[in-house]
């Protein structure tokens, strides 16, 4: 069997374009207060206002579509199946979430589907997908030694900053193991095409989390006996490679961020419902 060849990152690529020209910490910053504002509304016309910008932020760092488009799939198909699940569980918690009932047609038992249950479910769904195009923007844009750098330059400790830097180099090498381990599984006969059922190809992804998992713990260790070997952690501060100060334009969209966000929890803490619901 040919073995399916997986085209997707979760790296740093060096494009040159305008958000790459921005220090990390202006740009953890605006992740940092993306989720804060996400977490904290429930209001759609905000989360698709989000959505949107999101994904124009993900056009503008350059990277081809052909490298998230998988993971792009994979979050929209797991969000689906989480929408689908938190219907069996609670068929009604559109109705409680409001305090009204639309019923669009009924079910059997307390499954009948409700335009209030749609809409919640679509919020919902439409609020956790938010965070995914800025989460790669930050990996796409943010070199792992620079940001580690611009943490250490505002008082985080180098040991935690370090941390940090060696997470964002680890991501590709989870996604390496990923593929080979898919690729081993497929050599085995598991069929991860398109033209089996979806359950055999979660059964399949399923086979693949352990295996992964214990490849991940081994490297981690062997990581950590490399830098004990090398002394790391002995001086009480150390130098780096990648320094970039933040300049004038991230002050401005530092600015901008904490406005942003001021603004955000203001209408939050004025808004006398907890949810947006116009029909």
């Amino acid at each position: 069997m040919k073995a399916s060849k997986m085209k997707f990152g979760i790296n740093y690529i060096d494009t040159q374009s305008p958000l790459h020209a921005l220090n990390g910490i202006t740009k953890f910053a605006l992740f940092m207060a993306w989720v804060t504002v996400v977490l904290t509304t429930f209001d759609l016309r905000i989360i698709v206002v989000m959505v949107l910008l999101g994904l124009a932020l993900l056009k503008m760092t350059g990277v081809a579509f052909q490298v998230y488009k998988p993971l792009l799939l994979g979050t929209l198909s797991v969000l689906s199946m989480n929408a689908v699940f938190m219907f069996l569980v609670a068929p009604q918690q559109g109705s409680e979430w409001t305090n009204t009932t639309t019923e669009i047609f009924a079910l059997p038992g307390n499954y009948s589907l409700t335009q209030e249950t749609l809409f919640y479910l679509l919020t919902v769904t439409l609020k956790y997908f938010s965070m995914f195009p800025i989460a790669l923007v930050f990996v796409f844009t943010t070199h792992p030694t620079e940001f580690a750098s611009s943490l250490n330059r505002i008082g985080v400790p180098y040991k935690i900053a370090y941390a940090v830097s060696l997470t964002l180099r680890y991501l590709p090498e989870v996604k390496n193991d990923f593929v080979n381990i898919m690729h081993a599984q497929q050599a085995r006969g598991v069929d991860f095409s398109k033209n089996a059922p979806l359950m055999t190809r979660f059964r399949g992804v399923a086979k693949i989390l352990i295996p992964l998992i214990f490849s991940s713990l081994d490297r981690a260790d062997e990581i950590s006996n490399a830098m004990t070997l090398r002394g790391f952690g002995r001086n009480t501060s150390r130098t780096w490679y990648n320094e970039r100060p933040l300049v004038a334009k991230d002050w401005s969209m530092l600015a901008l961020i904490a406005i942003c966000v001021a603004l955000a929890l203001t209408k939050r803490s004025l808004d006398n419902g907890v949810v947006w619901y116009p029909l």
